[in-house]
């Protein structure tokens, strides 16, 4: 199989090229380094089925030449964290829905499997917990940049099984709960490499809001063994899938947890929403996904405990 990642030197993009190229897979990735790293791919120059292009998908004739080229294209690249929705709301919304729209497009050309990178986001406000599929989608009012990110990933989806259903294109739309592991930075707001560091370099912990909302991680590893498995499974063409894990800890158990791991001596520090991203900013108290789907379709059961995602992105900071 050869395999286009858009977005393949980011935090899970370069986990599935790993992957991918230790089952013997060929490997393009497509990536214009604006939330990616280089280094994240450093490691993989020169090995045989390996290629990446840095550039951008709106570049279309590389585009559609690299899909030509691919089995099947897993389309992660897109504008993520919280930090940088809010502060970014144009590029959030541009990246996420018009990359999108040009992936579909020339993948419809020849009927190439598409796997579209969604978000346990797009679930919003809901209290409808834990979140299936089909449950409803509550977002909040359009003058809170917070909902851009998860309106323009449910355009994505839209738009993609609009593609699936009108034209026939094959589409899988995973909706990630909370990803962590190796390489993944704290830079746009994700929570576990916030903690780590600061615990480590003996900085205050910093909790946004008073600590109550919960959520559940996903090691990496087991996000890309899900996707592998799906893309092989039939079944799941034309679906909405969520890849998650149903461990679920309150925020403040978590920077106690993290605390206690990296043996730190760090304050918890709890910052208001309003001071922390913006004036009004909301967020949802619980995110947690109902697997029943995932496992019916392919057996899915996390390898990885709450402890051991921890464990792994501390060792990690600390080899850096």
């Amino acid at each position: 199989m050869r395999a286009l990642i858009t977005g393949g030197s980011g935090f899970i993009g370069s986990h599935l090229s790993e992957a991918l190229l230790e089952r013997g897979d060929e490997v393009l990735i497509l990536d214009d380094l604006s939330t990616g790293s280089i280094d994240n791919i450093t490691h993989l120059k020169g090995r045989r089925g390996f290629e990446y292009f840095i550039d951008s998908v709106e570049n279309e004739p590389l585009l559609a030449e690299l899909i030509d080229r691919s089995d099947v294209v897993f389309h992660l690249a897109a504008a993520v964290g919280v930090k940088l929705i809010v502060e970014q709301p144009v590029r959030t919304i541009e990246t996420n829905v018009h990359g999108t729209e040009v992936v579909l497009k020339h993948a419809n050309k020849q009927k190439k499997l598409v796997v579209i990178a969604s978000t346990s986001e797009v679930y919003g406000k809901s209290g409808d917990v834990p979140f299936r599929e089909d449950s409803d989608l509550v977002l909040g009012p359009t003058p809170k940049h917070r909902w851009a990110y998860a309106c323009s990933k449910a355009i994505d989806e839209f738009l993609a099984l609009a593609y699936w259903k009108e034209r026939k294109l094959p589409v899988i739309i995973v909706r990630f709960f909370n990803t962590v592991g190796p390489r993944q930075t704290g830079q746009y707001g994700m929570v576990i490499p916030n903690f780590v560091r600061q615990a480590l370099a003996g900085e205050p912990i910093t909790v946004f809001g008073d600590g109550t909302q919960s959520r559940s991680f996903t090691h990496v590893a087991d996000v890309v063994a899900a996707l592998i498995k799906l893309v092989n499974e039939p079944a799941a063409v034309g679906q909405v899938i969520n890849i998650g894990s149903e461990e679920e800890i309150a925020i403040a158990t978590l920077a106690d947890r993290v605390r206690t791991l990296c043996g730190s001596t760090s304050s918890i520090k709890y910052v208001p929403y309003d001071e922390a991203y913006e004036s009004g900013f909301e967020d949802m108290p619980r995110r947690v996904p109902d697997l029943t789907k995932i496992v019916r379709m392919i057996g899915y059961q996390p390898r990885h405990t709450l402890d051991d995602i921890l464990l792994h992105v501390i060792d990690y900071f600390r080899r850096k």
